[in-house]
């Protein structure tokens, strides 16, 4: 029987990736997306699996979906938290409303669908949490204060609710990509994302792919013994 398998924010870049490499690996993806729904029903569509909007900042809707994909699928066994904004500038140029939100979103949409997802994960005995988290979360990032801080928060709820469910049999695990080629990446100028690719050893910038490849892993059986972990995928610009 295949497991199923939701992805937040999937309907593009990191989260595509994710469900279309997942689906390979026999998992039935659910594609959660806010507004881009034809983007999310071709991924579900590609993959075979569902399509189903909610705003993961709203816990209401995240339960919601929860519910109906449980009704449908009969359960979660893979949350892949990957929904997330970000809003560069100064510290002071960054609106209250914009903090508010890139929090909501970032670090309470994790909270959100692994608080609706764990109680069953706890039933079973059984469960593989992964979220996304980046490479600014570890070292931080000028000009992105919310958005590291965010990010690093996403690695300490990782750490300590490994901890916590590890006995209950689920796994809590964390990637920090680094530069990725997807949307959030778009507005920088050719020469930003040329000295990128230089300042990093590997002499590339990362593609959705390469993150799908470490979400595949974390979830496989052969990590079945690695809980509360972080790997970086970012071609060794953080080391």
């Amino acid at each position: 029987m295949k497991k199923t398998a939701l992805i937040t924010g999937g309907s593009r870049g990191i989260g595509a990736a994710v469900a279309l490499k997942l689906a390979r690996d026999g998992f039935i993806p659910v594609i959660n997306y806010l507004s881009s729904r034809e983007r999310a029903e071709k991924v579900a569509a590609d993959t075979g699996g569902i399509a189903f909007s909610a705003d993961v900042s709203d816990m209401e809707q995240v339960m919601d979906m929860i519910n109906t994909v449980n009704k449908k699928l009969g359960g979660i066994s893979l949350l892949v938290n990957n929904a997330g904004i970000s809003y560069t500038g100064l510290f002071n140029d960054i609106t209250l409303q914009q903090e508010k939100r890139l929090w909501d979103v970032n670090v309470g949409g994790v909270f959100n669908c692994t608080r609706a997802v764990l109680p069953d994960m706890i039933r079973n005995k059984a469960g593989s949490i992964i979220s996304i988290s980046s490479m600014w979360g570890q070292v931080g990032a000028s000009c992105e204060v919310h958005y590291s801080a965010a990010k690093s928060a996403v690695i300490g709820f990782t750490k300590a609710l490994a901890k916590e469910v590890g006995p209950s049999g689920i796994r809590v695990n964390c990637i920090a990509p680094g530069m990725i080629m997807t949307d959030m990446t778009s507005g920088y100028t050719e020469d930003v994302l040329c000295e990128l690719k230089d300042e990093t050893p590997l002499e590339r910038l990362g593609c959705p792919d390469d993150i799908a490849e470490a979400v595949s892993f974390f979830a496989s059986e052969g990590a079945s013994f690695i809980t509360g972990q972080v790997i970086g995928v970012n071609g060794g610009f953080v080391i």
